[in-house]
């Protein structure tokens, strides 16, 4: 198959798009398509998106904008905007004014980026001391968006909320002088939409380092779920097979972070000639994804999922939160809700599928895991603990929280038995500490 993608101003030519949607139904994804990235390719829209009935198939939400991704408010704003034939920089702008008004950087990520000789590493985050992501310039974009999506504004346009980077050379002086960094991340976007001979400019760099404290690398990719043929068809798919092997020759630890959202995506006979090909190279593929309203809030999605993942020989690793930002209150689901929707999946699998972990919120003080609903003289609360945190000392210790079904992140929750979290002192003293560096810069 050759690629070929579609956006918000050619959408309109897919034929499923003419044959089973109606006008409004168009009109719908246009609007929220001016806020959100849309981007969705053949593959998707030929082999994963069932047009019989499109509005509840999971795979359409997935890449689809969908109208309650907006509030009614900005939703008529821009509705109006287009009906009246506003201009394309007018719409713009206030695309823009709502995008900012939906935290577009979660999860405290401007006080991530790293710093050496006085040089930021504007596409590079250092939140957690063994892992380094880095955001390659030329990966900032996919093979198609999902609609969800944390890193939206690394798509809309908006220089300012975007982390990218090209100067490999620095970070990996930046590497060298920490020695307590083992894993590199390499994320986007989407680092597999580039060109393998791009890619090799970056990874290879790092290979004839030899730094010896760098023991793994990580590539978060949703390429085996939207674009399967980069590792059989395209032109350079055999190339990108022989870096991955000389990656693990070289004797690094090469982890393929797959993002599948549902298990539909495992289904097609080319994913999972894909997913062989890659483990053929020696390649670990751990899969990841957040819990979403709309698409996979089911615990049987999840248990068919992870039971299908381990059948290829994945490694179930996460199951997430949806994230703080842009269009959480369409696609979050209530903590309580979650964790009873984890553990009635984890309780449909044998003990090789319950490698996953969650369901955590990758949040500002790090990734807090929900534990479980407990009772306590009679009252419930909900237990949580760090998977990781800015301090290292937070892992691993259980908290508590009151019990409220509504909550959808760790800022909705209040600290049961205590006036704060054990943790927020710290943390405040931490980012005030950050930010006062941030200002000097």
């Amino acid at each position: 198959m050759r690629y070929k993608t579609y956006t918000a101003k050619s959408f309109k030519d897919i034929p499923q798009v003419k044959e089973n949607l109606t006008d409004e139904q168009i009109f719908d994804i246009e609007v929220v398509s001016r806020v959100f990235p849309f981007k969705v390719n053949n593959y998707v829209i030929e082999k994963l998106i069932n047009w019989e009935n499109p509005l509840g198939d999971p795979i359409f939400r997935l890449t689809f904008p969908q109208r309650g991704m907006l509030q009614d408010e900005d939703y008529y704003e821009i509705a109006k905007l287009i009906k009246n034939g506003e201009s394309e920089e007018k719409i713009k702008q206030a695309a823009n004014e709502i995008r900012i008004k939906l935290n577009p950087h979660p999860a405290g990520q401007k006080y991530n980026v790293p710093e050496i000789n006085g040089q930021k590493l504007h596409g590079a985050q250092h939140k957690y001391k063994e892992t380094i992501l880095f955001f390659p310039k030329q990966g900032q974009t996919c093979h198609a968006y999902c609609s969800f999506c944390f890193r939206w504004p690394q798509f809309v346009g908006i220089d300012e909320l975007k982390f990218a980077m090209k100067e490999v050379e620095i970070l990996i002086e930046y590497i060298k002088n920490h020695p307590e960094i083992t894993d590199i991340l390499f994320t986007g976007g989407d680092p597999l939409i580039m060109k393998t001979h791009v890619l090799k400019q970056y990874i290879e760099p790092i290979l004839e380092a030899n730094i010896p404290h760098l023991k793994t690398i990580r590539i978060g990719t949703k390429a085996l779920g939207f674009w399967p043929y980069r590792f059989l068809t395209d032109n350079d798919a055999q190339e990108l097979l022989d870096l991955f092997k000389k990656i693990v020759d070289k004797g690094y630890h090469l982890a393929y972070m797959a993002h599948f959202n549902h298990y539909k995506e495992l289904e097609t006979d080319e994913v999972k000639e894909a997913v062989q090909k890659i483990k053929e190279t020696g390649a670990v593929i751990r899969t990841q994804s957040p819990i979403l309203r709309h698409i996979n809030d089911n615990p049987d999605v999840w248990a068919k999922m992870w039971k299908e993942q381990v059948q290829q020989g994945m490694i179930p690793y996460y199951m997430f939160m949806a994230r703080d930002t842009g269009a959480q209150h369409y696609f979050g689901v209530p903590i309580v809700r979650a964790w009873e929707i984890f553990r009635d999946a984890y309780k449909k699998v044998s003990g090789i599928a319950r490698t996953v972990r969650g369901p955590s919120m990758s949040a500002t003080p790090g990734k807090i895991r929900i534990l479980g609903i407990t009772e306590i003289n009679g009252k419930k609360y909900i237990a949580l603990d760090f998977l990781q945190g800015r301090n290292p000392d937070w892992v691993g210790k259980p908290f508590f929280a009151e019990y409220d079904e509504n909550a959808l992140w760790i800022d909705d929750l209040k600290p049961a038995f205590t006036d704060k979290f054990f943790y927020e002192d710290e943390l405040e003293e931490m980012l005030n500490t950050e930010n006062n560096l941030l200002q000097v810069i």
